[in-house]
């Protein structure tokens, strides 16, 4: 779902990260405050003034969206689910989970959390513009409270929208879970009322753009963009779930690996092993053990000129628990690191012995085939 994203702090053990998209809104929710939202509902003040307005509503807005998403993943925790972070991005923010909800229990009260502080958050703003009413402190302090009680309010109704993955979605998603017994039906009810949402939100986009209002057409366009990719990706990663939890390992396990010694030169290592396997990594095996890794970016550090003077074991690295499995995780666990870490290949080591490597292009084919053969009919067909 995301580009490259920075952690910028940790919340009480949440990673709390940005994706370079939310630079974007921030920009923009900045010009737009400064330049049409005050001036609009407080005239009469300074050029200058206005800027600092927007720029404290961005900052308050941020706040506010974090604080969203840190009560979704403090219930998570609570409930024993594990959460990887938070990270902000163009349409929001997101509370990243490992794993589905145990029960529907718990999906509604994960799921009600970032609403229930949405509200305390857009009650305590009004609570603080009213103060400053009443206690005359500058008419620009009490602007901000209004607004981030205002736009806290309508996070708070637009979340309440019973289309998944919005928040509405997944409380009625837990609902229907619990009278239907099935997450997966669920799911999939709820996913294609999000993609219909999403395309409401299109068609609403489409006609504000030719009323003349084409930077408001072209936010809900790219929203209802966006659901309608997020419902359909949430319910295949469901599936994807279902098709891969409790299958072993070895099912995709390669024995044959292209092993490198380290006594050999960096010039053989790109002519007879990157070039014709096209692999970034390779597993450094001394006596049978795995006694490293070397990697493509390790390649481009030595000069071109000293490849055949040099060897494997210059530049080999020891292989970190990102590219390395034990036998004994699920194919789950294993495309969840995968995805966790950035790799496309994991190492099975036992014992300090490489016993093979698992792809995740071995990986997406047996789902693929699984989907074709056996989920068919499940499949998320947007309306």
């Amino acid at each position: 779902m995301f580009s490259k994203a920075f952690e910028l702090f940790k919340l009480f053990g949440f990673s709390v990260r940005v994706d370079a998209s939310w630079l974007l809104i921030a920009v923009l929710v900045v010009w737009s405050l400064a330049s049409g939202f005050f001036p609009l509902y407080y005239p009469d003040l300074s050029p200058g003034t206005y800027w600092w307005m927007g720029g404290l509503g961005a900052l308050g807005l941020f706040a506010s969206i974090v604080l969203h998403e840190f009560a979704h993943s403090w219930v998570a925790r609570q409930r024993g689910m594990e959460i990887r972070g938070i990270t902000l991005f163009v349409f929001g923010g997101v509370a990243e989970m490992d794993d589905e909800p145990p029960d529907p229990g718990t999906e509604f009260r994960v799921a009600i959390a970032g609403p229930i502080a949405s509200v305390m958050i857009a009650g305590a703003s009004f609570g603080l513009w009213e103060l400053a009413r009443r206690t005359n402190w500058p008419s620009s302090i009490g602007a901000v409270f209004w607004y981030l009680g205002f736009i806290n309010a309508v996070l708070v109704v637009f979340n309440l929208v019973p289309a998944f993955p919005l928040d509405g979605g997944r409380i009625l998603r837990s609902l229907l879970w619990r009278s239907l017994g099935s997450l997966r039906k669920a799911t999939r009810i709820t996913s294609s009322l999000g993609s219909g949402f999403g395309l409401f939100l299109i068609v609403l986009g489409v006609l504000a753009f030719i009323s003349g209002n084409f930077i408001g057409g072209m936010w809900w366009f790219l929203l209802g963009m966006f659901l309608r990719s997020a419902a359909a990706m949430s319910y295949q990663q469901l599936l994807v779930r279902r098709i891969l939890e409790g299958e072993p390992i070895r099912r995709f396990l390669q024995p044959d690996v292209q092993t490198v010694p380290p006594s050999m030169s960096i010039q053989q290592l790109v002519d007879d092993y990157i070039y014709r396997r096209h692999f970034k990594m390779f597993p450094v095996v001394s006596d049978g053990r795995l006694v490293g890794c070397v990697k493509t970016q390790r390649v481009k550090e030595v000069p071109r000129e000293e490849w055949a003077q040099r060897e494997v074991s210059d530049i080999a690295e020891p292989c970190s628990e990102q590219n390395t499995i034990g036998p004994e995780a699920d194919a789950l666990a294993a495309l969840a690191k995968m995805r966790r870490d950035g790799n496309s290949r994991l190492m099975v080591v036992r014992d300090g012995q490489l016993t093979g490597i698992i792809s995740l292009r071995d990986m997406m084919r047996l789902i693929a085939l699984k989907l074709d053969l056996e989920e068919g009919e499940d499949v998320l067909v947007a309306p």
